[in-house]
């Protein structure tokens, strides 16, 4: 076949097979994102911790997914909004290891449930209770749901270096936000809960770790998670101030580089 007729037999590729190229949430392909790939929840955050990348462009914004990619110390690197809860992590994340990354850090926020953790620290999770609805579809709950450990190592060694206050432990995740209403008719069921979370040494409460836990472990890719505390849920304050995110942004970012040089 010739030059021209080969060109020609490209151009006349089917739109199915272009659109299955491109992701249907996230609207990204192959080649938009790095390996490395920062998870904030809000899309309004996206900007933010793009300005801590070289280069940083916007690639893609459909729904609740806004990604950015650039790059940090050289290193190929993506952030890209999730949407608040695990369905739609649990998407972004799919999709996203289609695109060809393969490790994930989750940036967001969380509520203390151990009086240790003050508004401000970090909270890098190890684990996450599945009081969720989404990994259930995917796997039994006698599955548990875990960070990958040289991420979290990683992490941890990172807000070492920066001298940031961390926490290292069990997070709680769970689908509905407003459970610490006085009325829901299931009130003393949840007292109950929260309580052996309490009891547990749980020391976090957030929305999407489990899905994203769950989804990396089956697909064989690598994912961890930095928190900023901004709520005291032990004391029935959910959110008092939005402290720490910067702090989290920053040891995600190191944590990049770590692993970067481990893969060497």
């Amino acid at each position: 076949m010739t030059a021209k007729k080969t060109k020609k037999a490209a151009s006349r590729k089917s739109p199915k097979k272009a659109a299955a190229e491109m992701q249907y949430h996230v609207h990204l392909k192959r080649g938009d994102v790095g390996r490395y790939v920062l998870l904030p929840g809000d899309p309004g955050r996206v900007p933010l911790i793009a300005s801590f990348f070289d280069k940083a462009k916007e690639v893609a914004f459909n729904r609740e997914y806004r990604t950015y990619t650039g790059t940090v110390d050289g290193i190929k690197v993506s952030c890209c909004s999730t949407g608040i809860g695990c369905p739609s992590t649990a998407i972004a994340v799919e999709e996203l290891i289609k695109c060809g990354a393969d490790t994930f850090i989750r940036i967001g926020t969380c509520g203390a449930l151990q009086r240790e953790v003050k508004l401000g620290d970090l909270c890098i999770t190890t684990g996450a209770v599945r009081e969720e609805g989404t990994t259930r579809q995917y796997v039994p709950l006698s599955y548990p749901a875990v960070a990958d450990l040289d991420v979290t190592l990683a992490l941890r060694e990172a807000a070492r270096n920066l001298r940031l206050p961390a926490h290292t432990g069990i997070g709680h995740c769970k689908d509905a936000f407003f459970i610490e209403d006085k009325n829901i008719p299931i009130r003393e069921e949840i007292d109950a809960l929260w309580n052996a979370w309490y009891k547990s040494n749980v020391i976090s409460t957030s929305m999407e770790s489990a899905a994203l836990f769950v989804v990396s472990s089956i697909r064989r890719v690598r994912a961890g998670e930095v928190l900023a505390t901004i709520g005291l849920t032990y004391d029935d304050a959910p959110i008092i101030a939005k402290v720490g995110v910067e702090e989290a942004i920053r040891t995600a970012i190191e944590a990049i580089k770590i692993l970067d040089r481990q893969a060497r």
